[in-house]
């Protein structure tokens, strides 16, 4: 290694970090430029007489470097680094944010990925098998939310308050469901990863298995029914098997893959801060709602509860309380999979014009963060809605 003094451009890194507080070494230095993390230093003229030449950091380098000082630490990879001052709004060079949100894509890994052409029908038998053999389970309702859902049914039962109400029960025109077990919902969460679809029983099964102490579920019931109710609509939003694509038909990953490469980054950026307030929103209704069952009232905060959890907005609170922390590489999986929906949204909107878009501004429907990110969408055919 060489004991050459670092050059005039990085000591001035060296010195602004240590001036906010932060040791820094020439060889942090090195290894970020290396990781494309920090821009290279911009070539000056000549000192003249053989002296060498001058160069200057990147103006970017500054602030840069103060965000990787702040987040790099043991442990801590490149990837995660990048996203990390992508969300802090730090100029990051743009390949090294895409590349990362293309990693956080590669970190989820399926059984049989090391022979993707092999034949579908069988791949999915062998997922089964494998699945079963290893005893592969999905966690359906975190301990917390199962804690609150009880909370409130004795709370409801000791005040003599009916639930579900008579009208909620009617609106499910299933009388025999048959929610998923946790294996099954393994392997219907990984068949539709490497497939891009999902058939309607398999989505209403779900949705009561994420519900397990609900009498009846409208929404379930909704999707199971679609053919029924819909055929028109079903005969557009279904693929040939009876299943609803996903997006294009084919592994789910490659089109993540495809957003991370091709979204405009203030988009990526927005996603990525949207994801973040679900998360907080559903942590904070949580927290909400077990103040008001340990002060023994059904307030504001429980119907709320109450109605995210019979639609899209409960899957978002059951994510938030599966995963104690999010790395950041999570966060970006789920920001290109928000980015994935609302694509979806639009592709539907394309599909079925008129769709009764408004209905997804009745709270519970999806989180208020979402739904702000959506007002313009939802508003486009606006009537009023109610819960």
């Amino acid at each position: 290694m060489s004991n050459a003094p670092p050059s005039a451009a990085d000591q001035l890194l060296l010195d602004h970090a240590h001036r906010h507080g932060f040791t820094v070494t020439e060889k942090n230095l090195e290894v970020w430029k290396s990781r494309r993390l920090l821009p290279g230093n911009i070539p000056g003229g000549g000192l003249g007489r053989g002296k060498g030449s001058t160069s200057s950091p990147a103006p970017e380098s500054l602030d840069l470097v103060l965000g990787l000082a702040r987040h790099a630490g043991r442990g801590r990879r490149p990837t995660d680094l990048a996203l990390l001052l992508f969300a802090e709004g730090l100029p990051v060079p743009e390949q090294t944010v895409r590349a990362a949100f293309k990693a956080a894509v590669d970190t989820i890994t399926v059984h049989g990925d090391d022979a993707p052409d092999s034949d579908p029908e069988q791949r999915l038998d062998d997922l089964a098998d494998h699945i079963h053999d290893a005893g592969l389970t999905v966690t359906l309702v975190p301990a917390r939310a199962w804690r609150i859902d009880e909370g409130i049914a004795r709370l409801a039962r000791a005040s003599g308050h009916a639930w579900p109400p008579a009208e909620l029960t009617a609106l499910d025109e299933n009388p025999h469901p048959s929610p998923s077990t946790p294996t099954d919902a393994a392997l219907v969460a990984v068949a539709a990863v490497i497939t891009g679809t999902m058939s309607l029983e398999d989505i209403g099964d779900m949705l009561r298995a994420m519900n397990p102490t609900a009498v009846a579920n409208p929404i379930a019931s909704l999707v199971e029914t679609t053919r029924k109710d819909a055929p028109d609509i079903a005969d557009k939003v279904l693929n040939p098997d009876g299943n609803l694509a996903l997006g294009l038909l084919g592994d789910a990953r490659d089109q993540l893959r495809d957003l991370a490469r091709t979204t405009p980054l203030p988009d990526l950026a927005t996603a990525w801060t949207t994801v973040e307030r679900v998360r907080e929103w559903a942590l904070d209704l949580c927290t909400r709602v077990e103040e008001e069952l340990s002060a023994g009232r059904l307030g504001k905060a429980v119907g709320e509860w109450q109605s995210s959890r019979y639609a899209m907005a409960g899957l978002e609170v059951l994510s938030a309380l599966k995963q104690r922390e999010r790395p950041p590489a999570q966060h970006a999986f789920d920001a290109l999979t928000l980015l994935y929906q609302l694509g979806e949204f639009q592709r539907l909107d394309r599909l079925v014009p008129g769709c009764q878009w408004h209905l997804l501004g009745a709270e519970g429907m999806l989180p208020p963060p979402i739904r702000e990110l959506l007002q313009d969408f939802i508003s486009q055919n606006a009537a009023p809605t109610t819960p």
